[in-house]
């Protein structure tokens, strides 16, 4: 059988987002299918010493050699540019094009140089969203006919932890400017205001936001988690009166569908990929707009039951089993 090479990365992080989610989930399906995709999986770690990019752009395709791989997929922009075999390579969202702001020099400097490049040398590129399809399409020139859009699902697993007690609202996400937490936190100080018996809860690790989201929230009560192993991410996301989400730009926004895979309702962000994630299963809002957000909020609480089961309905129609059959099907076109 033909033998695709995945770099896996990603997967084994000992804090996984978004990204490594993906990646850890994409791998643990693809490696269940045993053989049912017609492809023999080799999953690299990339265990050689010194950069990153050392790794992504001279060991790995060493590897590749020595495996006699027919394929390689580089589940995160980091598609070895010259490379013995053909490539696919994933692309979640270019925030970092949009909002450069929230990465380092280095590492802006890093996705801005290599994304575009990768993308326009792979034979397929896999969007986690049309939105993020179209991103890529326009502003890197890639041609639309060797893209593929392929979903995410929810990645964090289910616990059975009690939640925390008493009534929040939540939002997930490290605390930077595109994640918009600082009007969200200036509406919730308004419906607080007018009696709102909830606090605020938002879980992430604090990227440079902090400050601004705790001057917005003012005496309003605000907890900020910093980041939370998944078992306590499960349960206080399980406990939540409504998810919020105001982010100003996502690929595909995991939180989303994880909050109605447990029964949670949402309210989020007309912005986006957000939309195309959430269905007709989410309050939306402008997320410039903190009186609207505010709205959102008040008109999800009222609706708890019907957007409860709408977003379960929702949630089950992303699944890993249906991303690695789309997967390995993209494998397969170039094989």
């Amino acid at each position: 059988m033909p033998t695709v090479a995945v770099d896996s990365r990603d997967a084994t992080g000992p804090a996984l987002r978004g990204w490594g989610r993906y990646t850890a989930r994409l791998v643990e399906t693809l490696r269940a299918r045993d053989g049912r995709d017609g492809l023999d999986y080799a999953f690299l770690a990339g265990t050689t010493p010194g950069p990153e990019l050392v790794w992504e752009q001279l060991s790995l395709p060493r590897e590749l050699r020595r495996l006699g791989a027919d394929a390689v997929h580089a589940p995160n922009c980091f598609l070895p540019l010259r490379r013995p075999c053909p490539g696919v390579v994933t692309i979640h969202d270019l925030a970092f094009e949009t909002h450069p702001e929230d990465f380092s020099r280095r590492t802006g400097w890093k996705y801005r140089t290599l994304a575009p490049r990768a993308a326009r040398s792979a034979e397929r590129v896999i969007c986690v969203s049309e939105f993020t399809r179209d991103d890529v399409c326009r502003r890197y020139r890639v041609e639309r006919d060797k893209t593929r859009v392929v979903h995410s699902a929810p990645a964090l697993p289910l616990g059975d932890k009690t939640p925390p007690a008493g009534l929040y609202l939540l939002a997930v996400g490290d605390l930077r400017r595109k994640k918009n937490f600082a009007r969200l936190a200036e509406a919730f100080r308004s419906l607080h205001g007018q009696g709102l018996p909830h606090r605020l809860v938002i879980a992430g690790v604090d990227a440079g936001e902090g400050a601004r989201v705790r001057a917005a929230a003012g005496d309003a009560p605000l907890e900020l988690t910093g980041y939370l192993p998944d078992d306590d991410l499960d349960a206080l996301m399980r406990g939540a009166e409504l998810l919020v989400h105001p982010s100003l730009y996502e690929g595909f926004g995991f939180v989303v569908v994880e909050a109605m895979a447990r029964g949670v309702p949402v309210a989020c962000a007309h912005a986006t990929a957000l939309p195309e994630t959430a269905g007709d299963a989410a309050v939306f809002f402008d997320p410039l707009d903190p009186a609207g957000i505010a709205t959102a909020i008040t008109t999800a609480l009222d609706r708890r039951a019907e957007l409860t089961a709408a977003g379960r309905e929702r949630a089950a129609q992303f699944s890993w089993d249906a991303t690695a059959e789309q997967t390995a099907a993209v494998y397969r076109e170039l094989l």
